[in-house]
């Protein structure tokens, strides 16, 4: 019997409710797994190290590592390791690449991707992936909140790298030919064991900063050490199913901190990753009956699809067992639907975020019947609901923010003590600013988000940035950006928009204007023009009352 089929009841404390986990004497719900043994946090320790000494147990496995499915280039476990080995060589000898050096990477998903952020983590370089699409502005703040000592890109993407980024930084063009990832030298003098050191690098030091938006619009950078993904691939690796290596199709991008994680995950635990570096809805479909795969990853959107599109019947997906959604909400609806389609499929939903790892998912098919919850907690995670008038920790069944302790949590936000201070309390609960609830049977359910990001397929879009951007037109007096639910895409940027007297500004002006100036899924998609913004005694905007407007007198979507 695979690992994932049982439901666990692991001995709790006597104050610990065994039903929901939750302790009436902390105030506190705990995590219904058992309990994983992770490494001393004492122990030297880098997340490379791990993920290599499982691979190695005892044997390296003999299916593929990495699957390309645009070129069909497959790499072997061995080939794998070998390359990582080789390219940890390269960078310190051509870059002087130490423990501590930030590394930006803008690209696309491949295989080599992957090869490179094994080698950088392994070195104890910090690696803070980039959105391709994101524009050159976007991208220069993020390069002044991590101050990078190298940039890995593409051909396609190096003129979004700061002009001023030179001297002794160095930029690697990484399919021009000139530096090949995916290359195995070893020198002579390597040969013979005299090759560069090697970096003692502690499970609390950094190894990746990934970009988060908080409410006030400005991006922020969270660091997260290389204990928070050891954490994150114990709990998955003591339930993986033993008869036979997983192939999971990974359709979040390698940037993203869903995607970022799994193909770190994906090759500690020796399963086979197919990899995409286009995303269309039929590319995923048909990756995914071509390589057979028994998992793969699906934002809200390709659930929605894969549930209700005519398309589907010509694949064969016979193969898929699990589907595992997250980034964004998923209806229940849309849940159901895709169940009844697929109902030899587990519809794993899961919850987690850039600052806080996985916090909750589902591990069984009986779990996966709770379609409207999260899942339970994961391995090692506390949790707190907290009122957000009075800061009272609350019981079962009472909506209030979230609040998450546990050894995946982000060591903090880069150069943003005002963010940590308002991220983390003074016992290292952090805020995760989302209204929460945790029912009887410990499934937490997310009812809003306090933060007030809008959920766009699986990125985050500020209001605030929109809001600024809406400021500077010359016809706009006021203006205010709200999420609208739209089942295939989560939610969209609705804006409010108060004109200047005698003005002609019309819908499709104001969306251009925006979206030449922002990331495709930053864009605004719908515009509503009003005579005044709804405001608080204290001057903030009314988000609640324009979102109950905009369903009320909800009109056809704009330019979807």
């Amino acid at each position: 019997m695979a690992a994932e089929s049982i439901t666990y009841s692991p001995p709790l404390p006597p104050s610990i409710e065994p039903r929901s986990g939750f302790s009436n004497l902390t105030r506190t719900f705990h995590s219904l797994r058992p309990a994983i043994p992770l490494p001393p946090l004492s122990e030297p320790l880098s997340y490379v190290d791990y993920a290599f000494s499982l691979l190695h147990s005892p044997l390296l496995p003999s299916n593929p590592a990495l699957v390309d499915a645009t070129t069909g280039l497959s790499l072997s476990y061995p080939d794998f390791v070998s390359r990582v080995r080789s390219l940890i060589l390269r960078l310190q000898a051509q870059f002087q690449l130490s423990k501590g050096d930030v590394a930006f990477v803008l690209s696309p998903s491949n295989v080599n991707v992957p090869i490179l952020y094994f080698a950088l983590l392994a070195l104890g370089a910090v690696v803070s992936p980039g959105n391709p699409i994101s524009t050159p502005s976007e991208i220069a703040r993020q390069f002044k909140l991590v101050s990078p000592k190298i940039a890995f890109t593409t051909s396609a993407t190096a003129s979004k790298i700061p002009k001023d980024f030179n001297g002794t930084n160095a930029v690697v063009i990484l399919d021009d030919g000139t530096f090949d990832v995916g290359t195995v030298h070893t020198s002579s003098t390597e040969e013979e064991g005299g090759g560069l050191g090697r970096v003692e690098i502690m499970q609390t030091d950094p190894a990746a900063i990934m970009f988060s938006s908080g409410t006030t619009g400005r991006v922020k950078a969270a660091a997260a050490p290389h204990r928070s993904f050891i954490a994150m691939t114990a709990g998955f690796y003591s339930m993986r199913c033993k008869e036979k290596p997983e192939r999971m199709l990974l359709v979040a991008p390698m940037f993203h901190s869903l995607g970022f994680y799994f193909i770190l995950r994906g090759l500690a635990m020796g399963e086979t990753t197919v990899v995409m570096s286009k995303v269309g809805f039929s590319e995923i479909l048909d990756a995914a009956a071509r390589y057979r795969v028994t998992m793969m990853t699906a934002s809200p959107p390709v659930v929605v699809g894969m549930g209700r599109a005519k398309e589907v019947d010509k694949y064969d997906l016979r193969a898929l067992e699990r589907v595992l959604s997250g980034g964004a909400p998923l209806s229940e609806d849309a849940a159901e639907r895709f169940t009844r389609r697929f109902p030899h499929v587990e519809l794993r939903q899961g919850y987690g975020s850039t600052e806080a790892g996985g916090i909750s998912r589902m591990i069984n098919r009986e779990e996966c019947k709770k379609v409207r919850s999260a899942g339970r907690l994961t391995e090692h995670v506390e949790a707190k609901v907290v009122d957000i008038v009075t800061g009272t920790a609350l019981s079962v069944g009472q909506e209030g923010e979230l609040w998450i302790r546990g050894p995946a949590l982000m060591i903090g936000y880069v150069g943003d003590e005002e963010a940590n201070a308002c991220a983390f309390d003074s016992e290292g609960w952090l805020k995760t600013g989302d209204l929460c609830y945790f029912d009887n049977d410990g499934f937490l359910h997310v009812v809003d988000r306090l933060k007030e990001l809008i959920k766009y397929k699986a990125y985050q879009v500020p209001p605030a940035e929109l809001e600024h951007l809406l400021h500077s037109l010359a016809d706009v007096v006021e203006a205010a950006v709200i999420p609208f639910p739209q089942e295939e895409v989560g939610e969209i940027p609705m804006a409010f928009v108060v004109r200047q007297p005698g003005s002609t500004l019309n819908e499709h002006q104001v969306m251009d204007y925006v979206a030449a100036q922002v990331a495709p899924y930053k864009k605004i998609r719908k515009v509503v023009f009003v005579s005044s913004i709804p405001k608080s005694a204290a001057g903030k905007i009314l988000r609640r009352e324009l979102a109950a407007q905009a369903l009320c007198n909800s009109s056809p979507m704009s330019r979807l």
